[in-house]
Order: C-alpha cells, then structure tokens, then sequence
C-alpha cells in the first residue's frame, strides 16, 4: 500500500519531549485553504495527456483520496479540457479490464483501488457487470486465521481490509459489512499493536520480540484509523495508546513525527491522516508542541507555493508525487478515503456504478455467513447471472462450488425453491433462531431463497434471533 516495503523494519528514534502547551494551533483556516489550493493545482498536474492517474504498478492513483478530502471531483478534472478522458471515466475504465490489477494480484490491490474509487465517485463493487472490487478483497480471506486478509504476515493488508471494507460505504452512506466481520478484522488489529502502543507492516501477533520492537508512524496512522472506520470510539484504550505513541515521537521546533526513515512528509501524512480519521484534532492538545507547533504546520512547511507540491525531505529541491498525496490529504483533514465531492461539471453524476448484472458475464459477490457461535466464513462467489438480478438461492448455491476461499456454504436447504432458507452447513434453525439475510447493511430479514439480489450487492447470512 505503501512506496516503502512493508517489511522494513523501524528503527528506535527519541523525540523531544512535550512540556506546557500553547493554547492555540499556529497552522490557520487561511493557511490551510491556500494550501489545499495549490497542492490540488499540483496534483492535477500529475494526470497523463490520456486522463489517466493509474497504470501498471504502483502509480497516482492516491491522488483520489487526496483530491476528494480537498473538495476536488475526479470527474472534474480533464487533460486540457477534454472532458471525454475525465480521470474517473479513465480509472473505472482500467479497473474493469480483465488484466487489471496483474497476473499476480494482491489483496492491498483491491483495497487501494477500492479506497481511491470510492474517492473518485465510483460504487466499487459496482465498478462494472464483471469487476467487484468489495468481492475481490473478500476473496483473501484467510480462513485458518479468521480477521486477517492476504498472508497474516503482512498485517498492512489485514489493515486496509480494515479502511476499504468499513471506509468505502454505500452510495447511500450505508456501512456494506457487518458487523461480525468488523469485529474479527478489528481482533486482529488490536492483537498486533505494539507494547509501545504502535503498529508495523509486519505481524505482531503472538510474537513476543515482534511486539516489544518499536512501532512505526506510517502504519501507526493507518492503524489507528482502521479501528476508527470499523467503529472504534477514540475515547478506546487501543487508540489513547496510539496517540500517545504519536506524541512521543513529536519533535518540539517543526511539529514533525520522527520516522523510522527520518523526519520526512509522507509519514507525517499517514499519522495525521490517521489522527483525522479517528476525529482527533492534530493543531491542538497533545499534538501543539512547546514551541507552538504542530504536524500540519510541518506538512504546509514542506510544500512548494505557489506550485503546490510537497517535498519528501525537508532538505528536497523539488517536489515528490506521493509526498504531494500524502500531505494534500492529510492537510484537508481526510483519512484513507473520503465521500466524492458533489461535481461541478454540468450533468455529472456525484456517483457512477453498474446498475444490474449482464446476463451471460461471469460476475462476482460478496458474502459473509455467520453461524451465530463465532464461526464466520467469508468469500467471493463467483457466478454467472441469466438476467439483470439474480436470487439468494442462486448465491448460496454457486457458493458450494465457486468459493473463494472456499468451504463458506458446503449445504442449503432447501436446495430449490423461492422458498424460507431452513440451513445453511447443516444448521437449521431452532424456534426464534432462523437464518437472515442482510444485503448492503440492510436489516436482517428472513432469508429466502428468492430473495433478489442485485450486481454489486453485499451479502450478510446470520443465523440467529
């Protein structure tokens, strides 16, 4: 997720200490308009004459979340004008191409993607009739070890399964997962936390050295924030820690985080970022240092006016892209993600997305069943649908074979029909207790085999009350 490889390991670095704290923040509305001005200037200087931000590899494609959080529509931003190539049409065109991401995908893949298309206004599990981006990340699952996505020693993708899944909401504002698979992916988060209260790309969990090694700020910031979006008040012992981590590696005369890599701007943007994801002001208490101070003063130090680009270290002559993203966001006050502005190009939707299935090609949904006693299974059920919508019945079914991971429905019953769904894995339902389907965060209602299920739909089965 990051330019940095995720197994790097974090050096111990001091920080000065905090003493009495002034009473008010030194980085101004006025200074922090003018800043996201100019670094939304720069950004749109980053998109290739074909509309484009992402190509192969690991490219500008942040530059949504950044350009969002500033107020900025993907949609309104066109090479020359030409609003034809518009940088949203172009994304979600190369999002639902069948070479998209490689012939070797990732699971952090379909969560940047998933983050930057929810930023740019596309719905990304309705990317297109084929292309879900929600299923995709569901489909790394690791189901010897329930909350972690991708291999669990690389945590960060267990992190941003954390920020997309629970980040990138409904069109409507709905929150698309539920809560049983909030709370295991949040498990995992809180396990690996570092006993100096921060985080690191790599996994934590059970190992005592790993645990006593010292956390590192850019994914201190992201973790935090994945407890945040997955529903973790600020006020949780798990986030005070973090903070508290943060501020221990303030430096007092710049308001700058002392990295592992050394004071520089994209760390800083990930520690804000997370910092406003979790709804902690970064200008006032624990982050207004000594001598005035403050993170956001830093970031706005290192950027470039009025060229709008930020540098990478504090001694650059010029600007870096992903310096540029990580300060513009974090300086707007957004976190890893952020709701599409409304556009201001006349007769552009604020949000874009496949409105049914295209019978005939082959189509992807995800799906959580949860048994009630803690035994979560979640995959990515592929199909291929005979008309516009399809049915529950038709999901379970598929679901028995066209499972990834697979295992997530071995049995249904009934096994044909419109009718009440009686089990699923072989547990039928007892008295008040009976399986429910949720679709896109809806109510839980009686699951039935008919039940109509659209492109794109997020599907939660629970048996219970």
């Amino acid at each position: 997720m990051h330019r940095r490889s995720p197994f790097v390991a974090a050096a111990t670095l001091g920080a000065l200490a905090l003493t009495v704290l002034p009473a008010a923040a030194t980085a101004t509305p006025a200074q922090i308009a003018t800043s996201k001005t100019n670094g939304v200037t720069y950004l749109k200087s980053l998109q290739a004459a074909d509309g484009s931000y992402a190509g192969s590899g690991l490219s500008n494609e942040w530059a949504f979340s950044a350009l969002a959080a500033a107020g900025t529509a993907a949609v309104d931003i066109t090479p020359g004008g030409d609003a034809s190539k518009n940088a949203r049409t172009v994304y979600r065109a190369l999002l639902s191409t069948s070479g998209w991401p490689s012939a070797s995908p990732v699971v952090t893949d379909y969560e940047r993607a998933t983050l930057n298309a929810y930023a740019a206004g596309i719905d990304p599990a309705r990317v297109s009739a084929s292309r879900n981006l929600v299923a995709d990340a569901y489909g790394y699952w690791q189901t010897a070890e329930p909350g972690y996505f991708g291999p669990s020693a690389t945590f960060n993708g267990t992190v941003f399964a954390a920020l997309a899944l629970n980040g990138a909401r409904t069109p409507s504002g709905a929150q698309r997962t539920p809560q049983a698979l909030r709370d295991a992916i949040v498990t995992r988060v809180r396990a690996n936390q570092h006993n100096d209260g921060g985080w690191n790309y790599s996994k934590a969990e059970g190992d005592a050295t790993q645990l006593a090694a010292a956390g590192d700020i850019d994914m201190t910031g992201a973790a935090m924030a994945a407890l945040c979006v997955s529903g973790v008040p600020n006020t949780d012992a798990a986030v005070v820690r973090a903070k508290a981590f943060l501020k221990s590696k303030l430096i007092a005369n710049s308001g700058a985080f002392n990295a592992a890599f050394g004071v520089n701007t994209d760390s800083n943007g990930w520690a804000v970022s997370g910092l406003n994801a979790c709804g902690v002001n970064p200008q006032t208490g624990d982050f207004l240092t000594s001598q005035g101070k403050t993170p956001v003063d830093f970031l706005i130090a290192q950027q470039f006016n009025p060229g709008g680009g930020f540098r990478y270290l504090p001694g650059d002559t010029g600007p870096s892209a992903y310096a540029s993203i990580d300060g513009l966001r974090a300086v707007a006050g957004g976190g890893f993600t952020s709701a599409p502005p409304v556009p201001v190009t006349t007769g552009a939707p604020q949000w874009v997305g496949q409105g049914s299935f295209t019978s005939g090609t082959a189509a992807k949904l995800a799906l959580t069943v949860d048994d009630g006693a803690g035994g979560l299974k979640v995959c990515s059920v592929a199909l291929t649908p005979t008309g516009p919508t399809t049915t529950l019945g038709a999901v379970l079914d598929a679901a028995t074979s066209a499972a990834t991971p697979s295992g997530c429905v071995t049995s249904v019953a009934p096994a044909s029909g419109t009718g009440t769904v009686t089990a699923v894995n072989g547990k039928a339902g007892s008295g008040s207790n009976t399986w429910k389907v949720s679709i896109d965060g809806s109510a839980f209602a009686t699951a039935a085999r008919g039940t109509t299920v659209g492109v794109g739909d997020t599907i939660a089965v629970r048996w219970g009350a």
